[in-house]
């Protein structure tokens, strides 16, 4: 719908001028509908990287320095740890320094 003519334009002025009450409104509706905009797209982009977390292979994951620590030492004690969750690598390096081998 495209509004040619002024006419059209002081109708649409008139008709939110009824609908607002008074101009004063009118501001104070375009900045709260401003900010409602702004929180949805902030909303949104948290959403979208919760997402891409979600479906981000492990391998992306930056190991913090005890994990490095962690995986370090299993590779001494001969443990793979390729593709493992960093649970599973402590679990089988707790177990190992138990059994003494």
């Amino acid at each position: 719908m495209a509004f040619d003519a002024i006419g059209e334009w002081i109708f649409v002025g008139v008709v939110i001028l009824v609908l607002f009450g008074s101009a004063k409104k009118i501001p104070d509706f375009a900045r709260n509908l401003g900010r409602a905009t702004g929180e949805f797209k902030k909303g949104q982009v948290e959403i979208q990287e919760e997402i891409r977390k979600a479906f981000s292979p492990d391998s992306t994951v930056i190991p913090s320095k005890s994990d490095s620590q962690t995986i370090e030492l299993a590779n001494n004690y001969g443990i793979t740890t390729d593709n493992r969750p960093i649970a599973d690598v402590k679990k089988d390096l707790s177990e190992k320094l138990k059994s003494g081998n």
